[in-house]
C-alpha cells in the first residue's frame, strides 16, 4: 500500500464507481436548482437525471469552493500520516485553485512532518481526470511520491482536451460569448469547437455551421493527434451530456482508424462543466504530443 494519497475534486468527472473503487478522496463541488442545494456526487445516475432536468427547462447554478472547505478536506487527509497530492481543475477555470493553495498554506503549518502537494494541472473535466486515472496506475505499481508528481508535471500538458457545444446560451450565461454572438451563432445554426490550450484555459478552436460538422470536425482532429505517435493502447475518454450516439459515433471512428487503441471509455460528464455549458456538450481526452487547436 503506498505512503501517500491522491486527492481529487468532482470537476475531475470521473466516475464514483471509480473513485471509491481505487479509494481515492475527492471533494465535491455544488450546485443549485432553483432553492435547492445539491453536492455533485459523481455518479452516473446523478448526472443523467440534471441533464434530463435541463432538458426541460432546469438552470443550474454552481459555487466554487471556499477555503473553509479545502482546509478541512485536507485536514482530514493529513491526519492519516500520510503524504498528499492533490488535483483540481486549471487555476484558470476557478477561483477555486487560489482557495485550494490559502487552505494547503493553513493546514501544512498543523502537519509541519508531512507534505501537502497541490498541482496546477492545467486540466479540466475529463482531462483532469485522465491524469488522476494515470497518476493512480503509478502510485499503485510502486511509484514514489516525488516521482508521480515529476511524471504528472512532464505529461500534464499532452493531455488533448477537445469540446463542442449544442447551445450556445449557456456559454452566453457564463460569460464566454456574448448576448450578440449568442443570438447570431443560434440564427445560424453556428457551433463552436473548443479545447483547452496549455494555458489551460477554454478556448475556441473554430466555429462550424452544424452539430454534424462540429462533431466531424472533433473526429478529424483526434484522427490527426493519433496518426501523430504511436497510440497503441493509448486510453481514449468521452464525456457526453446526455449524446450518448454522438459519443458511440465519436468512438466507433476511433477504433476502426485505430483498431489498436486501448480502453475508449464513454461516460457522462459531471454536473459543473455541463452546468455551464448545457445539454449536448460532447468532449474528448486523450494522450498525444502536444495541444493543439486543430
Amino acid at each position: 500500500m503506498a505512503n501517500y494519497i491522491i486527492a481529487t475534486s468532482s470537476t475531475s468527472d470521473l466516475t464514483r464507481d471509480w473513485l471509491d473503487g481505487h479509494n481515492i478522496p475527492f471533494i465535491p463541488y455544488t450546485y443549485t436548482i432553483g432553492s435547492d442545494l445539491f453536492e455533485d456526487d459523481c455518479r452516473e445516475e446523478s448526472r443523467a437525471k440534471i441533464y434530463a432536468g435541463m432538458r426541460r427547462g432546469d438552470l443550474l447554478k454552481t459555487s466554487m469552493i471556499n477555503e473553509f472547505m479545502y482546509t478541512d478536506f485536507f485536514r482530514k487527509l493529513l491526519k492519516t500520516g500520510k503524504d498528499v497530492i492533490f488535483l483540481d481543475m486549471s487555476q484558470k477555470m476557478s477561483v477555486s485553485y487560489k482557495n485550494a493553495l490559502s487552505a494547503a498554506e493553513k493546514v501544512r503549518k498543523e502537519f509541519p512532518g508531512q507534505t501537502l502537494y497541490v498541482m496546477d494541472t492545467l486540466c479540466i473535466s475529463g482531462g483532469l481526470g485522465l491524469l488522476v486515472q494515470s497518476m493512480v496506475s503509478r502510485m499503485e505499481a510502486g511509484m514514489g511520491f516525488d516521482e508521480v508528481i515529476a511524471w504528472g508535471e512532464a505529461n500534464k500538458l499532452k493531455i488533448a482536451h477537445r469540446f463542442t457545444v449544442d447551445n450556445l446560451n449557456y456559454l452566453k450565461a457564463g460569460g464566454r460569448v456574448s448576448n450578440a454572438s449568442a443570438l447570431v451563432g443560434s440564427i445560424l445554426n453556428i457551433k463552436p469547437v473548443l479545447y483547452v490550450p496549455d494555458r489551460g484555459t477554454l478556448d475556441v478552436a473554430k466555429k462550424v455551421r452544424g452539430r454534424k460538422n462540429a462533431l466531424k470536425l472533433i473526429t478529424d482532429c483526434v484522427l490527426h493527434d493519433l496518426r501523430a505517435v504511436d497510440c497503441t493502447g493509448t486510453e481514449v475518454h468521452i464525456l457526453h451530456a446526455d449524446c450518448f450516439d454522438d459519443a458511440a459515433l465519436l468512438r466507433d471512428a476511433i477504433r476502426a482508424e485505430f483498431p489498436m487503441v486501448g480502453n475508449i471509455e464513454i461516460t457522462s460528464l459531471g454536473v459543473v462543466i455541463g452546468a455551464h455549458c448545457g445539454p449536448g456538450l460532447l468532449t474528448v481526452f486523450y494522450f498525444c504530443n502536444g495541444r493543439t487547436p486543430e
